[in-house]
């Protein structure tokens, strides 16, 4: 499980997410807008459009926020159209860091993110710079609780996925991305409901942070998150769930 999922996990758990519910329902509206304008209105007929209002749902935006982003992506109301940039850099203790953003002026976005990062003692990098040591694959993850891991083990390699990885409070089933609908379709048909579903970015390699270069990373990592165009952050960082859980806070 890579260090962002793992922060991400955290975060949520302690309800972190919860103060920045408006924030979060910009980005989902973007982005429900802009698989509308790609793949038409119907979420059964556009698999982006569809993983967009589960997560939208998931944050309980309501049906009729999630109508209207739709019509605007068809082309009702509002005419802005988000175009989709990808950007590269560096953070603490060497991190590669990849930015998924939905922008309507990059040059607003770009300056956004060079700022933040040079803030951190991050940089902004050039174009496949840390590209390569990403995989784009498919995650399900599902809370520990009174889950019968051996099962869902069993369920979602014979369902086709690549992989169960375990941690203490996660059990997340990676997919290829191809295969991502077909297996969270299986696992739900045997009963299991995952807390968090998307399509990401995992790294190939990993860059172990401690002290204050783990600090300075989770802080990045959310200043990152926190800008409007910013749709996702990956980042190959391994930060220990313990030290995570303490710099998250109470």
């Amino acid at each position: 499980m890579s260090g962002h999922s793992k922060w991400s996990t955290i975060k949520r758990k302690k309800g972190a997410a919860d103060a920045k519910r408006a924030k979060i329902f910009t980005k989902l509206i973007r982005e429900i807008a802009t698989a509308a304008r790609l793949g038409g209105g119907e979420p059964e007929a556009n698999p982006r459009l569809r993983l967009a209002v589960e997560k939208s749902r998931a944050a309980n935006m309501p049906k009729d926020n999630i109508g209207r982003a739709i019509q605007k992506g068809l082309g009702g109301g509002e005419d802005t159209a988000f175009e989709e940039v990808v950007y590269e850099g560096y953070g603490p203790g060497g991190t590669a860091i990849l930015l998924e953003a939905l922008t309507d002026n990059r040059n607003r976005t770009v300056s956004e993110v060079r700022h933040v990062l040079t803030k951190s003692g991050g940089n902004l990098g050039q174009a496949g710079c840390v590209a390569y040591l990403f995989e784009k694959r498919g995650l399900l993850a599902f809370e520990r609780g009174d889950l019968d891991g051996d099962a869902l083990l069993e369920a979602a390699l014979e369902a086709g996925a690549d992989d169960v990885v375990e941690t203490a409070e996660v059990v997340e089933v990676v997919t290829a991305p191809t295969a991502f609908e077909a297996v969270k379709r299986s696992l739900a048909e045997a009963g299991f409901d995952p807390a968090e579903a998307r399509i990401s970015m995992e790294p190939s390699t990993t860059v172990t942070l401690e002290g204050n270069d783990a600090e300075a990373m989770l802080r990045l990592s959310d200043a990152l998150e926190d800008l409007d165009d910013i749709q996702a952050v990956y980042a190959n960082y391994d930060i220990s769930e313990d030290a995570m859980a303490r710099l998250a806070g109470p």
